[in-house]
């Protein structure tokens, strides 16, 4: 009887790990299929990367960043110019966000983090290295890899998804929750605050209204000199405006003075999206956007100092070879568009080419310009969650 009963439990012993391992053999195949589907729901984001189709041959003016080109006769240029971005994609294989059990990875909840990161290097490249500056990847100008680090995937880096996701989870955002446009530009107006390298300060224009006498204090009265007698010194700005250009989709109204934008000096690009994902749109080309888009996964590593062919390699993991572009209609609604002045008289040009061509120029302008805050004007929000009812889309900026 006793027997009976042992053989008994071991054979339910035995069922049961056999059933166990299908089980996890199952799981695995589960995940294998997921990471296919993923894979090829990313071939699909980027399909528009094609070598002949990212800038079409066209007479109209392509425009990256404030610099025109003829498609026709500088199409290298072009396509160099934008490969100069820095691009920053989801990663995975990082350390675990706030340690312990956090996530390793960005993927399906860190595109609109992404695009701010892309804005922001875009910001420190002008002011370190200028406009005019190219990549190349045999390249190893410290002053690069000096910003490059900063935006590494790890909790020391002043920029990283890291403290991105922790700023946002002080301020009511838990990590791994989206963020909208506005939400990232409040996170980075924060973190820019710690880092004295880049002495850069960013101003959020809420209510549609940019106040010129608000973003002029801030610029000169965090670098005030001792000698009263003396000027102080402009702080290079970075200008972010969010703004909401329709209910459910954008109105054909504003489609020219967004344009414009991209044409502006001054310009940073858009940080938008179309419904449900979130890009970094950084020109135009007739009544097309074009864009960097962070949906790709990629392993997390180091530069440091590209000197190994590892290095190398993940250096160039940094950089898009192709661009991609959509009708400007396709865009979702809620937008933040930026501008970086490095120097006073960039935001005196700007302030003017604001009032010229956006406001004068349009039939509805994008936004307002004041010298002054008007008396009706609420005080200033610097609140995340305050601020993102009004300016950040109910749509959620991520995969779904």
């Amino acid at each position: 009887m006793i027997k009976a009963e042992r053989n008994s439990i071991s054979y339910f012993r035995r069922l049961y790990l056999y059933f166990r391992q299908l089980c996890i053999k199952a799981m695995m195949a589960l995940l294998i299929l997921r990471e296919i589907m993923d894979c090829m729901f990313e071939a699909y984001l980027t399909d528009g990367n094609s070598e002949t189709d990212d800038i079409p041959l066209t007479k109209e003016p392509v425009y990256i960043l404030g610099i025109k080109y003829d498609a026709n006769k500088e199409l290298t240029m072009i396509r160099q110019d934008i490969q100069s971005r820095l691009w920053f994609t989801y990663r995975r294989g990082f350390v675990p966000i706030g340690g312990g059990d956090g996530l390793t990875s960005d993927k399906g909840w860190g595109c609109m983090l992404r695009c701010g990161q892309m804005v922001l290097g875009q910001a420190l490249v002008i002011l370190h290295l200028g406009r005019d500056w190219l990549w190349d990847a045999i390249s190893r100008d410290p002053v690069y890899l000096k910003i490059l680090k900063k935006f590494e995937d790890n909790r020391h880096a002043p920029y990283s998804i890291h403290q991105i996701a922790l700023m946002g989870a002080s301020e009511g955002k838990e990590v791994g929750q989206w963020f909208g446009p506005n939400t990232i530009a409040q996170v980075l107006k924060r973190l820019v605050k710690f880092d004295s390298w880049n002495s850069l300060v960013i101003h959020v224009a809420l209510d549609n209204t940019m106040i010129v006498n608000d973003i002029r204090e801030l610029c000169f009265a965090e670098n005030s000199p001792s000698n009263t007698s003396m000027r102080p010194q402009w702080k290079p700005l970075l200008l972010v405006v969010p703004l909401r250009l329709g209910l459910n989709e954008i109105n054909p109204i504003y489609i020219s003075g967004l344009k414009k934008c991209f044409k502006f000096p001054q310009s940073l690009g858009v940080i938008g999206g179309k419904p449900n994902l979130a890009l970094y749109f950084i020109g135009c080309v007739g009544d097309e956007v074009i864009y960097l888009d962070p949906h790709t996964t990629q392993r997390t590593g180091c530069v440091e100092g590209k000197e190994n062919e590892e290095q190398v390699e993940m250096d160039s993991t940094y950089h898009c070879k192709r661009a991609s572009r959509i009708n400007i209609l396709q865009m979702d609604p809620s937008v933040a568009v930026c501008f970086f002045c490095e120097q006073e008289r960039d935001f005196d040009d700007l302030c003017q080419l604001i009032r010229d061509k956006l406001i004068a120029d349009e039939k509805q302008a994008l936004f307002e310009i004041c010298n002054e805050r008007p008396e009706q004007y609420s005080p200033s929000v610097d609140c995340i969650d305050c601020s993102d009812r009004l300016c950040d889309s109910e749509n959620e900026f991520e995969i779904l």
